[in-house]
């Protein structure tokens, strides 16, 4: 901290990108549809979340009102650490 550089995470769940569509294509060819919702249902907030929404986060950490934030851990999960058991 003292050379000015904070260090912080970003941790995000299952995000819709190119990457997921890929993979269902090759591994699950005429079923996309069905495993995209699957997968998306495993989050408690029942979607995937989009590239924009971890984007905000990283774009606020990088900012200028985020500079007394070092050290911590942001999980963008939409709601699945907040599982209980």
């Amino acid at each position: 901290v003292q050379e000015g550089i904070r260090c912080n995470a970003i941790s995000p769940a299952r995000v819709h990108t190119p990457l997921v569509d890929g993979y269902l294509a090759k591994h699950y060819p005429g079923q996309e549809e069905e495993m995209y919702d699957q997968l998306a249902k495993t989050q408690p907030i029942g979607r995937m979340a989009k590239p924009e929404e971890i984007a905000w986060m990283a774009l606020y950490l990088c900012s200028d009102e985020a500079s007394f934030i070092t050290g911590s851990n942001f999980p963008i999960d939409g709601g699945f650490l907040n599982i209980s058991t």
